[in-house]
């Protein structure tokens, strides 16, 4: 793997990730039950790395080796950060404004 393919497949991890957070989170307020939003998102983006992860794999038919691990873990750890500081920067934007 490249490391262009990498940063798309964060890219598009990125962009699924806020997608995903929105569907759960109203499927979770129509159920009517709590969720703590930067978990949720954090979650969502860890799950979708090793999703969008194993549909690398697959389609380009890679070998699972110590480098795809690390790949793995970078894109699972960086997903998760830019979930995390994404949604942090947003509230911060929103409290911000209402002042």
């Amino acid at each position: 793997m490249s490391m262009d393919m990498f940063l798309a497949m964060l890219l598009i991890v990125s962009v699924l990730t806020g997608l995903f957070t929105e569907a759960v989170k109203k499927t979770l307020d129509d159920f009517g039950k709590a969720y703590c939003s930067n978990i949720l998102a954090g979650a969502t983006a860890a799950v979708l790395a090793v999703l969008v992860d194993a549909g690398y794999v697959i389609l380009a038919g890679a070998v699972l080796n110590s480098k795809m691990a690390v790949y793995l873990i970078a894109l699972v750890l960086l997903s998760w950060l830019s979930a995390m500081v994404g949604y942090d920067k947003v509230m911060q934007t929103i409290s911000q404004i209402r002042r």
